[in-house]
């Protein structure tokens, strides 16, 4: 007999290669949302804008958001971050559930991409979790070359970040990234389907 739907995150660090996890799973077939996709907008929400008034009133210029000065903020101020995440995380997460709740499909899993959903505390809201890992050096070259960001930048972006090497993932299923995309494409297969095998139970 099978079950009912089961929703599975994708997380792991900045420039872990998430993101490319989460295309070869939605190439496979299967329903994959985005937790940074529905924050795109999140800025427009506005609970969110009078939130960012009265918290940071020195990123507001004339009623608009510098996202830039934001940034400047929050990652170098891990106060300043968690008053951020508070305010936009909640917001963020409802839409993404809507979304995934939507959805049309015969499969019986739902993947959401949540690149912080440790540091927010959402694991146990879904069914399972995917995290990925890559060895640190890479994942400074990756954010480096893809965001313009200088490696200071990127490792201050990682220090406000769950830690995956320290902390455990008990629980948690693991995908080692090493660059390897064919091996990445493989154990994501194995992965998937190991979880379309436990749906159809």
């Amino acid at each position: 007999m099978k079950q009912s739907k089961r929703y599975i995150a994708i997380t792991g660090g900045i420039g872990s290669g998430k993101s490319t996890v989460a295309h070869i799973i939605e190439e496979l077939g299967y329903p994959v949302f985005s937790a940074d996709a529905v924050a795109r907008g999140i800025y427009d929400d506005p609970f969110v804008r009078k939130e960012l008034c009265t918290r940071f009133p020195s990123c507001m210029n004339a009623g608009n958001l510098d996202r830039a000065a934001l940034a400047e903020i929050v990652f170098t101020d891990a106060t300043a971050l968690q008053t951020l995440d508070a305010i936009t995380h909640p917001v963020i997460m409802r839409r993404l559930w809507d979304l995934m709740e939507a959805v049309q499909s015969d499969s019986m899993l739902v993947f959401a991409e949540v690149p912080l959903l440790l540091e927010g505390g959402y694991e146990n809201t879904f069914d399972g979790v995917i995290v990925v890992r890559r060895p640190l050096e890479q994942r400074i070259q990756a954010v480096t070359r893809r965001d313009g960001l200088t490696r200071e930048q990127v490792l201050a972006r990682i220090k406000n970040q769950f830690d995956y090497e320290k902390n455990s993932l008990l629980g948690h299923t693991v995908i080692d990234n090493d660059g390897n995309m064919a091996a990445l494409h493989t154990a994501v297969r194995q992965v998937v389907y190991a979880l379309e095998a436990q749906s159809e139970k």
